[in-house]
């Protein structure tokens, strides 16, 4: 049996949520860090800005009906990222960083923001997707010999932050088992090391972490386990439910611990409940999980029934919530009402925009909206007549999604109806390759970038003022045409083989296509954190998907009269429009997917007739959406691959059709991107040091293939030695033929200076090393 823990004295939950966003409603967050990383702000100013952000979130939350003192109110805030907080607290600094490390095993703002950005020739950690979200994780390196100890207090510090200010929060942690399902060994460990192994070892922090945090007077704590829902985190751990089973047996024995409360969010995790013995709350993912078929395991347990869904912004089924809810009673101690996930993958207040059609606003959902969800199921559990008009109204407005206009357009039914087989399919591959050898022309190793440039303070404010009305339409264009000058003759110096024209009339590379797209909507403040101090705005996508007009072909060819070398036209996929958007969840995810590929269709072609022989269609999130579980992963792929093939199969052959992708576990889904029978495919490899090229060269990929040898998401400049090093291990692994010589990712968040001198070293790099080739070495596709 567990040992007595902390005070019993809060009054129960009636509702809460796993985590809230926490850049802030104006990215208060990403302001703050990067007025640091610039020297704009000193180290004092910056955390007096964050602490401002977390003691507004709280007390918001508390406003919107979570009460203040019973532990409902998550302290789930981060600077940068939730896995990089408990690498810190636990010691698990890599020892290239070890001088950032204090006497007393703290990690000041400025050394954390270095672990995860790098600093010279010092790679910062690895970066990689978050489950099936757009968030983006650091991933901790785990050796034989990490020293894990209780070491940062930071969370400590902001939980009794809060507590000062008059809020008993509930400290919010990666839990001990994903934390190491989610590492990777690090540099040096043995062969076969993995670092669940060290489970034991880490779980000595964790029990002074507790200790540390009901010294401090918290009352739970919820510890995440995300990790178990995931077939590819688990893949290969034997006996994991037995190791669960011991981690959180030794948990529960510390004497004076807070009340634990342990999170599946993302999937189902029906198969570990059992093993997380006596803790005293379980809190259940109940969109994309189930409820448990053996309800015993939470008896005597409060359990948080996630129904309101933390991943989109479409108002919630309340009625079904309340009846799912209901399937608990009799089963559970007591029951929460919760949100699946953390609402971290949600913009905060749909009640801000204001240039939304009233219509559309009325299906949303966003944070706040989702806490007053949750809110008012909590109510309806202790009494649902009292809220029975509440209940009436949301079902009325879900109701009306369904016949709005535009939610349906027959002629879109149509034209997908009559689509045929021959529809998704090109010709040969060896006849492409032999077009595209004679109208392009490349030598071997050809060097290009993945599409944008630089997004300048000009770009932005030129934009900003086309927007507002104070600069004109002819004077927009003719600033985004002297930019695109700009860029092709920088790309000519630098002696780039293929010329993309940077993309500055973009302000990201999903929502600009929505902007062009019938059948989405865009939001003013729905920003939602990616990475770090990264945000995007997704699109909603509501109703069926058609093309106006041309959408990339003016600035394509404008380019391609700018300049004597190939330019590649520049795309964003259907999956990935689909992933880093809000998505209508009225019918199956695989038609929303064809009917954007029948506009891309549109656009490809509308390229190709405008004399564009190179068009890349990126799909940077085939790997994101990938179901956690095995079983489901063969019918997403289908549909992923064919709405790609349906938007790139018109193309003749002699267009090369490139792809990109990135943070991408390339080997979990190679058979799918070879699928897609793009001519080139460029991939994220530097920041993991081409880890890829082992399942490049154990799949035998036969197309082109581009490893990363720029890592875009660190301010750093690889050397000509380091990207020499890169493409030598790459020509090793690779016939020469096939490799292209790129970044990891486009350019849009770096500054020109570090810009010019990486794509310099990048293009010195592939001149030394195709120099080293044997004499008539073939030139790529």
């Amino acid at each position: 049996m567990s040992q007595t823990t902390t005070s019993s004295s809060t009054p129960a939950w009636t509702a809460t949520i796993l985590g809230y966003p926490r850049i802030g409603p104006d990215r208060e967050t990403k302001k703050a860090l990067e007025a640091l990383w610039s020297g704009k702000a000193d180290l004092a100013s910056t955390e007096e800005q964050l602490a401002a952000v977390r003691a507004a979130t709280v007390r918001r939350l508390n406003a919107l009906g979570l009460p203040a003192h019973d532990a409902s109110i998550p302290s789930s805030y981060s600077a940068y990222d939730q896995v990089l907080d408990a690498a810190v607290a636990v010691g698990a600094v890599p020892e290239r960083f070890a001088d950032l490390v204090g006497q007393d095993g703290t990690v000041d703002l400025v050394g954390y923001s270095t672990i995860a950005r790098g600093r010279g020739a010092q790679a910062p950690l690895e970066m990689t997707k978050w489950f099936d979200t757009n968030y983006h994780y650091l991933v901790p390196e785990i050796g034989p010999d990490t020293d894990f100890r209780f070491a940062d207090d930071r969370g400590v510090r902001e939980f009794a932050e809060a507590l000062a200010d008059g809020f008993l929060t509930r400290p919010v942690v990666v839990g001990p088992v994903t934390f190491l399902l989610l590492a990777k060994a690090a540099d040096g460990s043995s062969e076969g090391f993995a670092p669940i192994s060290r489970l034991d070892d880490l779980l000595g922090a964790y029990e002074d972490l507790l200790a540390a945090y009901a010294a401090a007077g918290a009352e739970w704590v919820q510890l995440d386990e995300p990790g178990l829902v995931s077939d590819s985190a688990t893949a290969g751990v034997e006996g994991l439910a037995d190791l669960v089973r011991g981690a959180y047996d030794r948990l529960t024995a510390l004497a004076g611990r807070p009340r634990l409360l342990v999170a599946t969010p993302y999937g189902d995790a029906s198969g570990y409940l059992a093993s997380f013995g006596e803790v005293e709350g379980l809190a259940l993912d109940l969109v994309k999980g189930a409820l448990p078929a053996d309800r015993s395991v939470l008896a005597g347990k409060t359990v948080v029934g996630g129904v309101v869904d933390g991943h989109n912004i479409w108002r919630g089924d309340l009625v079904q919530a309340l009846a799912t809810l209901r399937q608990l009673e009799g089963s559970a101690a007591h029951v929460v009402a919760g949100t699946s996930t953390s609402l971290l993958h949600v913009p905060h207040d749909v009640s801000r925009e204001t240039q939304l059609d009233e219509r559309l606003r009325g299906w949303l959902a966003f944070a706040d909206q989702k806490v007053a969800e949750v809110v008012l199921l909590g109510k309806a559990l202790g009494d649902a007549a009292s809220v029975e008009a509440e209940l009436a109204a949301s079902a009325a407005g879900r109701a009306d999604r369904l016949t709005a206009p535009g939610v349906v357009r027959p002629e879109v039914r149509d034209r997908l109806a009559a689509l045929t087989p021959e529809a998704f399919g090109r010709s040969d591959y060896a006849v492409r390759r032999a077009a595209q050898d004679e109208a392009l022309h490349l030598p071997a190793l050809p060097t290009t970038t993945i599409g944008s440039f630089p997004q300048t303070t000009e770009i932005r404010r030129a934009r900003a003022a086309w927007t507002r009305g104070d600069l004109d339409q002819a004077g927009y264009e003719e600033f985004l045409r002297t930019e695109i000058d700009r860029v092709v003759q920088l790309q000519e110096e630098l002696g780039l083989d293929v010329v993309v024209h940077g993309e500055p009339e973009r302000n990201d590379m999903v929502q600009y296509f929505a902007e062009q797209l019938d059948g989405f909507a865009v939001t003013q403040h729905g920003w939602v954190q990616s990475y770090g101090s990264r945000g995007v705005r997704p699109p909603i996508l509501w109703g069926d998907v058609t093309r106006p007009a041309p959408i990339t072909v003016p600035w394509s060819t404008y380019t391609a009269s700018r300049t004597t070398k190939p330019v590649k036209g520049m795309l964003t996929g259907p999956v990935t429009i689909l992933a880093w958007s809000f998505v209508r969840d009225d019918q199956p995810l695989g038609d929303t997917a064809n009917q954007v590929a029948l506009a891309l269709r549109d656009e490809v072609a509308d390229l190709e007739a405008a004399g564009i022989g190179i068009v890349q269609v990126d799909e940077p999130a085939l790997r994101e959406l990938l179901p956690l579980k095995t079983a489901d992963q063969a019918a997403y792929l289908d549909w992923s691959v064919a709405s790609f093939r349906l938007a790139t199969a018109g193309a003749g052959d002699a267009t090369q059709i490139h792809t990109h992708l990135c943070y991408s576990e390339f080997g979990e889904v190679i058979d799918a991107i070879d699928g897609l029978d793009a001519d080139v495919t460029s991939i994220e490899a530097a920041r993991s040091r081409m880890e890829v090229l082992g399942d490049i060269a154990r799949a035998g990929f036969a197309r082109g293939i581009g490893p990363g040898v720029y890592d875009i998401h660190s301010p750093r400049v690889p050397s000509t030695e380091e990207v020499v090093s890169l493409l030598r291990s790459a020509v090793g692994s690779v016939p020469a033929r096939q490799l292209w010589v790129n970044p990891d990712c486009g350019l849009k968040t770096r500054g020109y200076a570090e810009t010019t001198e990486s794509l310099r070293h990048l293009v010195e790099a592939a001149r030394t090393v195709r120099a080293e080739l044997p004499t008539g070495a073939p030139v790529a596709n």
